[in-house]
């Protein structure tokens, strides 16, 4: 007999349309690991003002932002993740991790 697994993709969405989802994350990782929206799109091979909208579009539907953008100091410009970015990539994982559990109860019970 064969066996077969359910998988998840998830995405949180709200009433303007997706707002939280696997490409997202990515890049909220990026930032993080980057210190820099620029690098950031670089290493996901997308153009900055992609990702710049994707920032942006994030941080106006959230109640607060979830990257602020650093101006000058020693280390120059750049970017970091808030305490409320890296909530909302705490939590989407949290939320993938549940939903996959459940996907691997069904999995299992099923016969095709």
């Amino acid at each position: 007999m064969k066996k077969f697994t359910v998988r998840v993709r998830v995405w949180v969405n709200e009433a303007e349309g997706p707002f939280l989802g696997p490409g997202r994350v990515r890049l909220l990782e990026k930032i993080h690991e980057t210190g820099s929206i620029t690098n950031a799109a670089r290493a996901m091979k997308m153009s900055y003002r992609q990702a710049w909208q994707l920032v942006e579009d994030m941080n106006s539907r959230a109640k607060q932002p979830l990257v602020e953008k650093i101006l000058g100091g020693k280390n120059g410009s750049g970017s970091v993740l808030t305490k409320v970015g890296e909530r909302a990539i705490a939590e989407f994982y949290r939320i993938q991790s549940e939903l996959q559990n459940q996907a691997d109860e069904l999995s299992k019970k099923l016969t095709l």
